[in-house]
């Protein structure tokens, strides 16, 4: 007599079944599965492993929605072996993400470069962004977003050295004004030592009159990229994107106003405080340079 086929996991098939509103007797009958050897599944404990993957699921859930369901799975795994001493397989937090659909912003995809252009000749950065103290160099750009009642402008500007906005202003308008407020709050914020280079783009804003006699009023020196060419302020365009991403594609916005609200929200409460980065080590900004001045900034003995 030939036997009857059955799955391996019938226990669970029955037990969804069952979830789903039908009796044990007609779940066992529908999957061949012995009553006994169901009430024995129902008796047996949970082996250690299963334990151990719903711990660390738990975890995970835990860790991702903190940061405002924006960490992928690199960044769940570092807070994972920082804040409880767990060293998990980077593909196990992955397969669980996946599981329970936690994913992280941006979600990853496929694109190719575009052509990259020669430098400008004012170029100081020369897309080496990186600096080997605060203030040393920083860079500068302005972004637009929709809200039904109009736009708003915000202008930022990014230190280089610890990734963290330095400054930030908002405006319904895409005037001089605004980047010039954004130089003010900059050096208002900074303790600055020496000479700053402030790189931007050829925008009319930061090649005007005005905002070059501000920057030197500071003592910077001005630095710009090839007009029209992303990658000579690759530092800025990678925030705007997480920005885009992790905050202004998450809704739609009613009022000029929440939107200025939540932008600033996001930058002064979330990205520079709280928001691990990869660049620095997976911590936050404001900790890196927390670390950076208690390790080098030794006061001078007379």
């Amino acid at each position: 007599m030939a036997r009857r086929w059955r799955p391996q996991n019938t226990d669970a098939i029955a037990e969804g079944l069952i979830a789903r509103g039908h009796s044990a007797r007609s779940a066992c009958r529908i999957t061949g599965l012995a009553r006994s050897l169901l009430q024995y599944h129902r008796r047996r404990p949970a082996p250690d492993r299963q334990i151990r993957l719903l711990i660390v699921a738990d975890t995970i859930t835990e860790i991702h929605q903190r940061p405002r369901g924006t960490y992928g799975c690199r960044r769940v795994r570092a807070a994972l072996l920082v804040d409880y001493d767990m060293n998990v397989n980077l593909k196990l937090v992955h397969s669980i993400m996946s599981e329970h659909g936690l994913p992280g912003l941006p979600r990853h995809g496929r694109r190719m470069p575009t052509l990259i252009r020669v430098a400008a000749p004012a170029d100081l950065a020369n897309r080496q962004f990186t600096a080997t103290r605060p203030n040393e160099l920083w860079c500068t750009d302005i972004t637009e977003h929709p809200a039904r009642d109009g736009k708003v402008y915000c202008c930022a500007i990014l230190d280089c050295f610890s990734r963290m906005i330095a400054a930030r202003t908002f405006s319904t308008t895409a005037d001089t004004a605004l980047v010039n407020n954004a130089v003010n709050m900059a050096v208002a914020n900074r303790n600055r030592r020496g000479a700053t280079i402030l790189h931007a783009d050829h925008g009319t804003q930061f090649t005007s009159w005005s905002f070059g006699e501000n920057i030197r009023r500071w003592g910077m020196l001005a630095s710009f990229g090839t007009a029209g060419d992303c990658f000579d302020n690759a530092a800025m365009e990678s925030f705007w994107a997480r920005l885009q991403v992790q905050l202004l594609n998450t809704r739609k916005w009613s009022t000029t106003l929440e939107l200025a609200a939540a932008m600033a929200d996001y930058i002064d409460n979330f990205y520079n405080v709280e928001r691990r980065h990869s660049y620095l080590g997976n911590i936050s900004p404001t900790e890196f340079e927390t670390i950076w001045t208690s390790t080098y900034s030794v006061p001078q003995l007379a």
